[in-house]
Parts: structure tokens; sequence; C-alpha cells
């Protein structure tokens, strides 16, 4: 008998061997090719890049996964035990399995066989963290095996805190977030550190199932699952009963955060920073990098820039009369919730959508688009308005087959169903509003540092993306002229240098060009500075003609108006196509003492752990971070920026647009009672209109034009459209500052000279003006007048075919 049971042992050794090198064999093989868990070690997950206007205001975040890493010592305890009480309440003592957990785990699965419900994991946080980073969710015993494996690895080389990290960063949450920060955000808007005893559950109640517990699809089920995390928190001890019972209380609360731009207003800057950083470190960088980026953007200025160009492209659009309703929908049955599907601008909420219910002779009835959101969808609350036919003036000229009619009752404007735009008007009346058909772009930029302080695209961001302030390639018309009289300046001429101004003719061989002011007189012999003030286009010609294109070119290139500007003759009068963006950027040379500037939206970029990658101001400064002072002298930045002109030229060119603003076709701009200086620009048919003004600390640009250029109307110029749009934006940015003067260089002569003559005036003399005199230059001492002896007819000059043909007319005259 003992034999027999030594023979039964032996054999139950053997077989247990054999079973014991099975197995051992199965998990080498399954260890072959683990992944290596050292790579923990260099964790760098995705992490939003946010972007920051100047004073810090939060601007846009843009990420692949919305995360944000956080250390363990910046979360909660609070927070953490959310987690730990939802998932793995053992971790802290656990080697990595949790052995009860298993046990119960094997025992549920049993039961569960031929049931066809999900096997259960037990898994520990630490066998989440090897799964997530390290290998795939398949659900397979071999996987399972090798997760525990790889968490028995992770517990040893790996602290706690250091393993419970990794999880909180890495876990997906929904809403498109991962990471305990970013889900924080991304569910309640808030940091981390205020999230309540409820919101913190509910959080960790998301990664068992982000959509088995929706907010909003499935509340009842996420708030089950939330109150059984609180109840397992005061279980282990980390929150008092009376404290989770109130917490229980509670809804989800829950408050997405708003994705895209968060600035308003700076929809058009922020995708140009988007565009920028793309182009500069590439797409991941941006969506995965972490970046923190600092730009150039005062929000104040950035909203006087948008209410001043959609006040004047509004002006302008309500002048061509009311094009239709945005669309048509019944309004039988319950009409709000029609009107609620019409997606209206986001971007301009100063404006609602409402239909037409009632249509009358004195006027209509409206109903107003709901507006309050509840549970994440709109709730359709009924509102109505009355509009009179004298609130929807302007719209009773409107737009039949092409032509402007005149409408006899609002009943001929508009019919039951339409859908329009209307506003509140401030003596809380409502007006009839539509989206311009024009377009326009703005610039307003620091010239010393070239950095760009507003930016305005268009009308809405949500209506078109398309930067006319950036991507719009436009004629610039007499706005160019600046340039060229600054290249004469520097070369020999003088502001009371006399030019003629009169009828001419260009010739190449076939092709004939006569050029034209606007008005189409022409003024005789006129000096440089009346050039400018007046934007006279003949005598541009003859000057640019009289020093030569290739001139011209190098300083419009020296400006960076063009890459590479072809000497034509025709490019004089601005039949180039540039951006607002290079123009500012060009006249902020005139106002930085003829220094160049680089633009920039952008201040500084540092990287996920603060490291300074980019900066735009790069100057030097020796001294600057001294330890102590020892009777040294006040440090100094080091300017580097490059002297592209005479500073003397660049006052004397100046104090030129200055005469533009008090006595030529920019008079508008004077009423502001500041030194300011600037140039309007119209080209060939009206098709574009602009104005380029600046004071020593800010330039301004502005364009008006269809974003298919086509004529605007007779008397679209200029003076008349962007214009009047820098003077509200200057009215408001400068209100609150003292008027600062132009300073005049150091050697600069101020003589007075007869501004039809240019020559130096007597005492008593009618008709002087004092000018600017660079050291050794001066007023004629003969009356000469420059380009006269050509007669109305010059040969040989270069003039490009499709130039002449789109020839800017310069907004001459009083325009």
């Amino acid at each position: 008998m003992i034999r027999l049971i030594g023979y039964f042992f032996g054999v139950a050794i053997m077989l247990g061997l054999v079973v014991a090198g099975g197995i051992a064999l199965y998990i080498s093989q399954l260890t072959n090719d683990l992944p290596d868990y050292e790579v923990l070690a260099r964790y760098e997950p995705a992490v939003t890049s946010r972007v920051h206007a100047s004073d810090g205001e939060l601007m846009a975040e843009f990420a692949k996964e919305r995360r944000l890493f956080l250390p363990i010592q910046a979360i909660p305890d609070r927070v953490k035990a959310a987690f730990l009480s939802a998932e793995d309440k053992n971790f802290y003592t656990h080697p990595g399995i949790d052995l009860t957990g298993l046990a119960r785990a094997i025992v549920t699965n049993l039961q569960n066989v031929g049931s066809g419900r999900r096997p259960v994991g037990a898994s520990t946080i630490t066998q989440q963290v090897a799964k997530n980073f390290l290998l795939t969710a398949d659900q397979t015993y071999d996987r399972k095996i090798r997760e525990m494996i790889l968490a028995f690895r992770i517990e040893q080389a790996y602290s706690k805190d250091r393993i419970l990290e990794l999880y909180l960063n890495e876990i997906f949450f929904g809403l498109g977030s991962y990471g305990i920060a970013g889900a924080a955000l991304a569910y309640f808007d808030k940091s981390v550190n205020e999230l309540t005893i409820a919101e913190a559950a509910y959080l960790a109640a998301l990664p068992k199932g982000p959509s088995n517990y929706h907010p909003f699809r499935h509340t009842e089920r996420a708030i089950e699952r939330r109150n059984w995390v609180i109840d397992q928190m005061v279980e282990n001890g980390y929150v008092d009963p009376a404290e989770g019972a109130k917490a229980k209380e509670t809804g989800l609360n829950v408050n997405p955060r708003r994705r895209g731009s968060n600035l308003f207003a700076g929809e058009y800057f922020t995708e140009e920073v988007r565009r920028e950083i793309i182009q500069r470190y590439g797409e991941d960088a941006l969506y995965a990098g972490g970046l923190s980026i600092r730009t150039t953007l005062d929000p104040k200025l950035q909203m006087m820039a948008r209410t001043a160009l959609q006040h004047g492209l509004i002006r302008f659009d309500t002048l061509r009369g009311f094009r239709g309703p945005v669309k048509n929908i019944s309004t039988g049955g319950d009409w709000g919730v029609a009107l609620a599907e019409v997606p209206a601008l986001s971007d301009v909420p100063e404006w609602t959508l409402a239909v037409v219910l009632e249509v009358g002779a004195k006027g209509l009835e409206l109903g107003l688009q709901p507006q309050r959101e509840v549970s994440g969808q709109l709730e359709a609350e009924r509102r109505t308005i009355s509009l009179s036919a004298a609130e929807m003036g302007w719209a009773m000229r409107h737009v039949v087959d092409g032509k402007l009619v005149k409408a006899k009752s609002p009943a001929d404007v508009l019919k039951v169903g339409d859908v329009v735009y209307v506003e509140k008007t401030a003596d809380d009346g409502w007006t009839l509003r539509q989206v311009p058909k024009v377009g326009g772009g703005m610039v307003a930029m620091d010239p010393h540092t070239g950095r760009v302080l507003a930016m305005v695209g268009g009308f809405s961001f949500a209506a078109s993306e398309f930067n006319r302030a950036t991507q719009a390639m436009r004629q610039p018309g007499s706005s160019f002229k600046p340039i060229l009289y600054a290249a004469a300046l520097d070369n020999g001429y003088t502001p009371a240098s006399v030019v003629l101004d009169g009828p001419i003719t260009i010739t190449i061989g076939n092709e004939v060009w006569s050029p034209k002011n606007y008005g189409g007189q022409a003024a005789g012999p006129s000096t440089l500075r009346a050039g400018i003030e007046r934007s006279r286009n003949l005598m541009t010609v003859r000057l640019a003609n009289d020093m030569g294109m290739p001139l011209v070119a190098e300083y419009a290139e020296r400006f960076g108006v063009y890459d590479r500007m072809p000497p034509h003759i025709a490019m004089s009068l601005g039949s180039g196509e540039t951006t607002v963006m290079r123009m500012v950027s060009a006249y902020s040379v005139f106002a930085n003492g003829g220094k160049s500037i680089k633009p920039s939206l952008i201040d500084r970029i540092q990287d996920r752990y603060g490291k300074t990658v980019y900066k735009h101001d790069d100057r030097g400064c020796e001294g600057c971070n001294a330890a102590e002072w020892r009777g040294q002298g006040e440090p100094e930045l080091i300017d580097t920026a490059e002297q592209v002109l005479d500073p003397m030229t660049a006052y004397q060119i100046t104090s030129m647009m200055q005469g533009v603003v008090q006595r030529g076709t920019a008079t508008t701009i004077a009423e502001l009672g500041r030194p300011i200086a600037g140039k309007t620009g119209t080209t060939n048919d009206e098709k574009d209109a602009w104005f380029i003004g600046f004071t020593p600390d800010i330039v301004v640009g502005v364009y008006l034009g269809y974003d298919q250029p086509s004529p605007m109307g007779k008397g679209s110029t200029g003076g008349g459209l962007a214009a009047p749009i820098f003077k509200e934006f200057m009215a408001e940015a400068l209100k609150d500052m003292r008027p600062v003067d132009f300073q005049i260089p150091q050697g600069m002569k101020l003589i007075p000279i007869n501004r039809q003559t240019g020559m130096q005036a007597s005492e008593g003399e009618p008709g002087v003006i004092m000018e600017a005199f660079k050291p050794g230059t001066g007023p004629a001492d003969s009356y000469s007048i420059i380009g006269g002896e050509f007669g109305t007819s010059v040969e040989g000059a270069a003039i490009s075919p499709s130039a002449s043909r789109a020839i800017s007319t310069g907004g001459g005259g009083l325009y």
C-alpha cells in the first residue's frame, strides 16, 4: 500500500513538474517580446498647446488629446482618493496585482460562463498603466498575463506616486479630454484644485466607460455611478458620511468648456498664429507638444478694431440696399424649434436671427431665435418683436434681379417665414441687418517692435475664415506713393522740388498708357508735398520716370511691400498686389525713424517644460543682469534693426503725410486733433479703398473691397471709406493718451516756403508752409520744373501690359 501511494505520489510529482514546466515555457514565450517598461521614465504625453493674449488672457487651446500634464504633487488628495476608491483601493499596499480582487474576478467569470457577459478584469491601477502604455486592449488571457508580469516589473522600478501620476495623466475621460487636468477643464471648466467631492467622484467614475456615463445622454446612470464612488470614498475613510450625503444630493452640474478660440473677436488672430506655429514647428508640436504661446494681441485694441471695421462695412453695405433673407422656414406649429436650427453667426452676438410672422403696411412682427441653453440643447422659447417701416428704412431700398428698387411697404421686401438678422438699437428699438457683401481687413502695429496689437480679417470669422489682412493680395493704389516719394527724398529731391502734374503718354512698342488723376484734371507744376497731399498721379509718374523705376523697386523691396517688384512704370501708382500687413509694416519704417521692423504676432513660445524656444524681441542688453550697482550707467538695449531709410527722410515724408490729414485727401482724420500722418489709396474703378496712418506709437492700416475685385461705386475712395474706420478706431484707442508730436531729427532745418513754387517765402507772403530740409539742402534759388521738358509723351519707359490695364488711379483730388 505504501509502495502504491509512493508510486502515485511520484506520478503526481512528475505531472506537476511537467505542468510547471509547461507553464514556465508558456510564460517564457509570453515574456520574450514584452515591451520595455523603461519607456515610462521617458513619458512625454500629447499635451494641449495654449495661446495667450499679451495680458495673459487665454485665447485658444489646440490638441489632438486635450491634456495638461500635472505632477502628482499638484493633484489634490481628494481627487486621488476618488480614483483610488473607484479603481484600486489597495493600490498603496499591493505589489502590482490585487490577489483578493483577482480571486473575486475569477469566481465571477466562472459563474458567468455561457451568459455572454464581458469578463471581469480586476485590473489594478498598475495593470492599467501597463495596458495603456505598453500593451493593446485585447480581451485575451495572453494579454492579461503579460499585463500582470509587467505590473510586477513596473512596481519594482517606479514608486507608487509615479505610477499614479502616469495613470491620472494618461487615461481617457470622454469629451475629447485626456488626463485629470484636461477632464476638469472639459467637464467643469475648472482647475483640478477647484473640484468638489461630487465633481471629483464623477470624473473618477468615467474611466470605466466614458460613453456609458455621458452627462447628457445617460444622466441617471452617470449619477448612479458617481454616487457609488462617493460611497466608496466614505467607506474607505476619505470623506465623512455627512459630506458624502451632501455630495450625493447635487446634480452633475457639468459645464463643458468652449473649444476653439476663447477670446471674443480674436478668431482671425488666433487662426493666423495657428498657421504660423504649424509652419514653424509642424502640426505635432502644436497639437501634442504642450507649447505655451504668448501673442502680441491687445484684447482691448482688438475689440476696438473689430467694432470699427464692422461699422465701416455695415455703413457701406446698407447704402447698397437689402439683398434678401437668410432663408425661409415654415412658421406653422412651433416655429421656435425650426428657427433654432438655423445657424447664426457665433462671433456676432449683437445680432439675432428672427423669423417674419406677420407682414403689414406699417411694419413686421418677428419671432426671435431661442437663446437659452438647457442641458446642452437649445430650448425653444417664443419671443416676438415688432419692426416698423421706419426701423427697417434702409432695407426699403432692396435688390431685385440685380437692380436697386424702392419698396412701397415692408410687404414688398419680406414675406412670412423669411429669416433675417435683427439688432437692438440704443433706444431699445430694433433694426434689420444683413452680412455685408464687401470685405475688408485691418491691422494695428507697434512701429518700434513690429508687435501686431490687433488684426481683423473680415466682418465675421464664422461667415468667412479668409483673412483679408494677411491673405488678400490687393493693389495698394496711392497708399504706395509714400514709398516712392521716400525714395526720391533719400536721393537728392526735397519736399519743395517741383514736378509737372500734366498729361503724359507713355509708349512702349505698341503699348500706350495715359494715366490720369482722380477727377481727370491736371494741377500743373506742384511740389512733392502737394503731390502727396493731393495724391497726384501724373506728377508721380513723372517723378518715377525721372529717378528710374529700378530705384523705386529697390525701396519697395527694402520696405517689404513686395518681395520682388518688376520695374514697370505702372507700378509707381500702386498697381502691384500686396497685403494690409505688409503695408502697415512698411509705414512702420516712417514712424520708427527709418529702421526696418519685423512684424510678429508672437512674443514668446515656451515648450512643455517652460524653456523659451522663441522670442521675438532679440535685442541684446549689456548690463541688464548685473548682480549689483557699482556706479555703472543705466543698461541700454542694443537695437540691431536695419536702417533702411535716412531718419531725416523718414521725418520729411511723415511731415508730408501729416499734410494729407490736415489739408489733403483724409481731412476727416484731422478732427481727432492729434498729430497723425497717413495716406489714402483708391484703385482703378474704385475696386480697393485704403488708408494707412500712424502716430509716433501706433500704425494702423485699413482696406475695403469685394473679395472678387469689382467696382464699389463712384466715390468709394480711401478717404471716404477707409479713413472713417481708421478715425473711429483711433478715437477710442487714443482717448486716454496724451498727444505726442513726431520728433524732428537733430540738424534738420525748418524753412518757410511758398507751397505753390517751392521757393523760400518772404515775410508776409500768402500760402506759406514750414518745410523740413536736410543739412546742406534747401529751397531752390530759381524756379525749375522736373519733367516739363518731356512734354506730353515719354518713350522708352518700361510698362507692364497687365499693370497698364489694372493701373491705380490713386485717390487724388479731395478724396
